[in-house]
């Protein structure tokens, strides 16, 4: 039969096995909170900066309407982040993404865009950037032609902003042109 003081040690040792296995258990807790707010936390608290301030979609709401106006379209899109898309009364899609400087884009499935897409485009393009159409339709033309016959995607800067344009003659989008102004941040 144990004595007391076997029972008392046999007691002792597992309450001091529990003890450490809590402690341990604690320690590894505690770790992992610290790693959890150390890696989990400075994204959370970026996630807010990644989505549209109310005042910038507010005035990208209100650029949005000024394009729709523009163009002949009822009303623009729904708001997908930080786009709105605007259909044209002439059928043309234009969309336009706020981030830290607007740009408007169109894309065409045509092999030579119409007259009326570069139009439009233009004449998005204006109240995006503030330079008047007959400034921004050569070099929308311009952009264009290069990136049709050079094969790849063309970028022409003019005072703080960029016209740019993508071609593929194989692929269902065919053309892709933007125009926006270069951020300065």
């Amino acid at each position: 039969m144990p004595s007391a003081l076997s029972i008392l040690g046999h007691f002792s040792a597992r309450r001091t096995l529990a003890s450490c296995l809590r402690c341990g258990e604690a320690r590894i807790e505690a770790t992992m909170r610290h790693s959890l707010l150390t890696a989990v936390l400075p994204a959370l608290l970026a996630l807010p900066l990644l989505a549209p301030s109310p005042t910038r979609a507010d005035e990208c709401d209100a650029l949005a309407m000024r394009i729709a106006q523009a163009t002949g379209a009822k009303k623009p899109g729904r708001r997908m982040g930080p786009s709105i898309d605007v259909r044209a009364a002439s059928g043309v899609t234009l969309n336009l993404t706020c981030r830290a400087q607007p740009i408007v884009q169109a894309s065409s499935g045509e092999p030579s865009p119409s007259a009326t897409y570069f139009r439009e485009l233009t004449v998005a393009s204006e109240l995006v950037i503030g330079e008047p159409a007959g400034v921004i339709q050569p070099i929308l033309a311009r952009a264009y032609e290069t990136a049709l016959r050079e094969g790849r995607k063309s970028f022409i800067q003019q005072n703080g902003w960029s016209a740019s344009c993508y071609t593929d003659s194989a692929g269902a989008l065919r053309t892709l042109c933007s125009v926006g102004r270069i951020p300065t941040d």
